[in-house]
């Protein structure tokens, strides 16, 4: 008895001084001080810039209603149905297409990419004032999203109501990272002007806040890699499942063969 209550006594204190030298790893903005507040001015915000593959929703009103109607048809969903808001019944919107155009009723071929939704305001309300009387455009991007996987609560595909999110603010959409999650080395992937972008983000920096990769584009991609502690676990798990239906299986074989006659 003796033995068995020094066995366990030893695998508190490892499993303790495990967790206690691991957890430097875990808090996020380390470099920040926890006794005074910290200012910064912030001067990495970039505007959201439309892009080959989004989906626009434009929306035009003006004093002929009528007029302004053909210009909406983008806003009905796929398959008809308004009150059907799922996902598989998204708004139909106009397609960017490789080229960076979309195709607008009257107006016919208009560049948008690489502007802003407020500077596309500004440039349809200009060109409308032919056709319409003192129109007014608003424009959102229908399919901004971000995808967020690997060591996280909940690992998935996030559409994004406005046109700002962060990286904090995505991780806080998947739940966070589990305590597994390495912290000072997940992975942002980008593609931007037809090349993919590898970057490591460090959460237990505030520099962090100061990156310009701080705010998220459409499409962007975060990796969470889980430590090598969880992965071992997960291996050892993997086996122990592995040797106990062979075990089951070569009993049941055994059993089988005893009940055969002959």
């Amino acid at each position: 008895m003796n033995q068995n209550l020094l066995k366990a006594f030893i695998i508190v204190i490892v499993l303790f001084s495990f967790s206690c030298s691991n957890y430097k790893t875990v808090p996020y903005f380390q470099d920040l001080s926890q006794t005074a507040i910290t200012k910064q001015e912030i001067t990495n915000f970039s505007t959201l810039l439309v892009q080959p593959g989004d989906i626009l929703g434009i929306n035009v009103s003006s004093l002929n209603p009528e007029a302004s109607a053909v210009f909406n048809y983008n806003l009905n969903r796929v398959s008809g149905d308004n009150t059907d808001r799922s996902p598989q019944n998204s708004v139909i919107g106009y397609l960017v297409d490789v080229n960076g155009n979309i195709r607008l009723p009257l107006i016919g071929e208009t560049k948008v990419a690489g502007f802003s939704t407020t500077e596309l305001n500004d440039q349809l309300q200009s060109k409308l004032q032919t056709y319409l009387s003192k129109p007014i455009v608003n424009i959102r991007i229908l399919n901004f999203k971000i995808s967020v996987l690997g060591d996280v609560l909940k690992p998935d595909v996030y559409t994004v109501q406005n046109e700002r999110i962060t990286i904090p603010e995505a991780l806080s959409l998947a739940g966070d990272l589990n305590i597994t999650g390495i912290r000072n080395n997940i992975m942002l992937i980008r593609e931007i002007n037809g090349k993919r972008e590898f970057v490591p983000i460090d959460l237990t920096s505030k520099k962090l806040f100061e990156s310009p990769y701080y705010y998220l584009k459409n499409n962007d991609v975060i990796y969470v890699t889980p430590n090598k502690q969880k992965v071992s676990a997960a291996n050892t798990a993997f086996q122990k499942v592995g040797l106990i239906i062979a075990g089951l299986s070569v009993l049941a074989i055994i059993i089988s063969s005893k009940n055969i006659k002959f």
